[in-house]
């Protein structure tokens, strides 16, 4: 099952905002948003998200596509199709509304990221750095070695 997402890079004076899972839900820094649906656009499904999710106003206008990151969620048999926006015009005070999801909301210099950022959202701004618009999240080798376990696992051959 292909689900489209989307997600937003906020800056503000070199940071970058984050919001914090709860425990729940992993306890990782991660960027606002989320699925798109199928009667909106990116960026109208992000601005959504920006409300929802951290009591802020995104204009869509204000939304720039800086990445796009085809990823594979092994444990959960997803593929994602994910796109990155940058924006650093918003309106609002930043913070949690969605509270069983997301415990608080942090800023964080782009260059000093904590080590509860996501391995995905690190892999996307490293990404990012480069000047890399596209990328594929795991590594191909992973996901063919996660499939031919599980089609062993399916034919028989081990215990997986």
């Amino acid at each position: 099952m292909l689900i489209f997402a989307v997600r937003l890079i906020l800056e503000d004076q070199g940071r970058l905002l984050f919001l914090r899972q709860s425990k729940r839900n992993g306890g990782r820094y991660t960027l606002i948003g989320g699925n798109v649906e199928e009667t909106e656009f990116a960026r109208e499904a992000l601005a959504r998200e920006a409300e929802e999710e951290a009591a802020i106003h995104v204009n869509t206008e204000d939304m720039t596509l800086v990445h796009v990151l085809h990823r594979h969620k092994l444990a959960k048999n997803q593929t994602l199709l994910v796109l990155y926006f940058r924006a650093s015009r918003f309106r609002g005070e930043p913070a949690s509304r969605e509270l069983h999801k997301f415990a608080d909301v942090s800023w964080f210099q782009a260059d000093a990221l904590p080590e509860e950022v996501s391995k995905p959202t690190r892999h996307v701004l490293e990404q990012i750095r480069k000047g890399e618009i596209y990328s594929e999240f795991p590594a191909r080798s992973k996901v063919l070695a996660f499939w031919e376990q599980v089609g062993q696992k399916w034919t028989g051959l081990t215990d997986f």
